[in-house]
């Protein structure tokens, strides 16, 4: 029986559902999920509509700079698209945690 490395990929079962299938493993694929963290933790992003999501500022926060991290050290080794797809993600990702602090700072209630 051979050991599988933390490099190997995880095998996937034969018969995966039909509705549901499993996207590719890529770079384009790693953005658009850190992304969408971001944004749920963010509260940008409802998974039930009848009861809002609270903003995890600390934790949006890392997750924005775990893409900041990918993008200094995938520099030079990326295509125009996937470049241009984590430039826009932060930079939006970045303008929405602005957005997100001052709204929750103005909408806290007075220290005293």
């Amino acid at each position: 029986m051979s050991e599988q490395t933390p490099l190997d990929p995880v095998p996937f079962p034969e018969s995966a559902p039909e509705d549901f299938p499993v996207p590719p493993a890529d770079f384009s694929f790693l953005v658009y999920s850190l992304t969408t963290q971001a944004q749920l933790q963010l509260g940008l992003l409802h998974l039930d509509p009848e009861k809002p999501s609270q903003p995890n500022l600390p934790i949006a926060r890392h997750t924005i700079d775990l893409l900041a991290m990918l993008q200094q050290k995938t520099q030079g080794n990326l295509s125009l698209q996937e470049r241009l797809l984590l430039e826009n993600s932060l930079t939006d990702l970045r303008f929405r945690f602005v957005q997100v602090s001052a709204d929750s700072t103005s909408s806290a209630p007075p220290a005293g």
